[in-house]
């Protein structure tokens, strides 16, 4: 089912989560561990990341350096219909523009729908960390609305390869927004106006980065209303669960902690203290957003369910 579906069909707030996939060499059971415990929440459909491959250089026998790309993660695709067969829950393949040629892309979208999976949420990803900045691959896309196009196209039956005969696909498609603006925009306004783009290209639902601060995702709706945006906008959540999140979380995402949370942060003097002010405010944050009638709360677990059961266990 697609989750444009589940958000219309819906009556009350929605709960989902995203996980990350494990690193090369753990089995499908660390996966499994991750959302069993929140199984008991319902979720209509649950978000697998995708990381993109990263560079390592090995010196050969005449003294030269050879890049190779190495990825330290599984894909999605078996992940995603692991997560179907199992749970029998509506899986969400995120789908980058870096690293991946149109018609590798197209690829994998043809795997995708031979499994049934027909929802993807289309980003254009970060650039690895060996690059100051994105670069997209030769024959690739360089921003996710060019994605979000492609597909688009597949869904009306346009393909690279045209001279094969094949059905149009199904594809719903999910787009991110930033409450406080995608760090490489210049304002707010024009962020908007991409993501108007990506909505008028076909996106059919927004999910947002991860906030601490309820006012500003209020804010973004009420501005997305008034850029044209009418998409259903499902909040992103991630509660803080180390010392580390305190620093990190704000430079890595570009995103401001409010001053009643930061208050509390630096009281903190242990990973347990920083994870208990995380659920309280965890709980805060969404039991607000419930009572505004939001479609949906999706929450960032990075595959460590504890935080967020503990959360949904006061909200849902």
């Amino acid at each position: 089912m697609k989750v444009i579906d589940h958000l219309k069909e819906a009556k009350d707030t929605l709960f989902s989560f995203e996980i990350l996939p494990p690193l090369k060499g753990a089995n499908i059971q660390s996966i499994y561990d991750g959302i069993d415990p929140l199984m008991e929440f319902k979720p209509k459909f649950i978000n697998v990341t995708y990381h993109r491959e990263e560079y390592i250089y090995k010196e050969r026998e005449n003294g030269l350096l050879e890049k190779i790309a190495i990825r330290k993660r599984p894909g999605t695709v078996g992940i995603c219909a692991a997560i179907m067969n199992k749970y029998q829950v509506d899986a969400v393949p995120h789908l980058i523009c870096g690293g991946f040629s149109r018609e590798e892309t197209e690829n994998a979208l043809i795997d995708l729908q031979f499994l049934g999976i027909d929802n993807v949420l289309v980003l254009r990803g970060d650039p690895i960390k060996t690059e100051t900045g994105f670069k997209p691959h030769p024959e690739g896309h360089r921003y996710a609305v060019e994605l979000i196009e492609q597909i688009a196209g597949m869904n009306k039956g346009h393909y690279v390869i045209d001279d094969i005969h094949m059905d149009p696909t199904n594809f719903c498609m999910g787009a991110a927004g930033y409450p406080e603006k995608h760090f490489e925009a210049m304002n707010l306004s024009t962020d908007l106006q991409y993501l108007k783009a990506k909505v008028d290209a076909g996106a059919e639902y927004i999910v947002t980065q991860m906030f601490f601060d309820n006012k500003k995702y209020f804010n973004f709706v009420e501005m997305c209303k008034s850029a044209g945006i009418n998409v259903p906008i499902i909040p992103g959540i991630k509660p803080i669960k180390t010392l580390n999140h305190i620093s990190f979380l704000p430079k890595f995402f570009h995103i401001d902690f409010p001053e009643e949370l930061s208050k509390e942060l630096l009281k903190c003097r242990t990973n347990a203290d920083a994870s208990q002010v995380g659920i309280e405010w965890g709980i805060h944050q969404s039991k607000e957003l419930k009572d505004a009638g939001v479609p949906c709360i999706h929450y960032y677990t990075m595959s460590t369910s504890a935080s967020v059961k503990t959360i949904a266990s006061q909200i849902f």
